[in-house]
């Protein structure tokens, strides 16, 4: 016993529901963002059957909204890519959930195979390429919800090609 403190507990907090908080229905931190693409990720029959391929665009569909936020799902040939952009006001999380997909910044390229995330802030300039031999799956929660992608000059990109 902690002779600094006249404060005790006894049993088990968890065992106490009323003081623990209720789970949220909807995410609204950073962490429950990324849990949220986890979890719907680890249930390939929640997106798998949805996922088309397109060899002329990218196909996407809108998986989920809830208060303030979008989950999309998106699929890419071999050879597509985003184009370099940002995410206007939105920040969000992109999980890739099936082949992959490379992720070009101004800091350099970057790998990401079935399972990798990024978290990314308002602003964040990043262009995303399949550039395997495989078709590719990923998933992308936006909050606040997708209103604008600025796309950005070949300067950028001829800047980030050779980062």
């Amino acid at each position: 016993m902690n002779s600094d403190s006249d404060l005790q507990i006894a049993g088990d907090l968890l065992e106490v529901q009323h003081l623990l908080r209720p789970a949220r229905e909807h995410p609204a931190t950073v962490a429950e963002f990324v849990g949220l693409a986890r979890t719907i990720a680890a249930d390939r029959s929640q997106w798998a059957p949805l996922v088309r391929y397109d060899t002329t665009t990218r196909w996407y569909h809108r998986l989920r909204t809830g208060p303030g936020y979008e989950v999309w799902l998106l699929s890419w040939v071999p050879g597509q890519g985003s184009g370099l952009h940002d995410h206007g006001a939105s920040s969000g999380v992109l999980t890739v959930l099936d082949g992959e997909l490379t992720e070009r910044t101004e800091r350099g390229k970057q790998t990401l195979d079935a399972g990798a995330q990024r978290v990314f802030a308002p602003g964040y300039v990043h262009e995303v390429v399949n550039d395997s031999l495989e078709p590719a799956v990923s998933l992308h929660v936006y909050y606040p919800g997708l209103t604008d992608m600025p796309m950005h000059t070949a300067q950028c990109a001829t800047a980030v090609a050779t980062a």
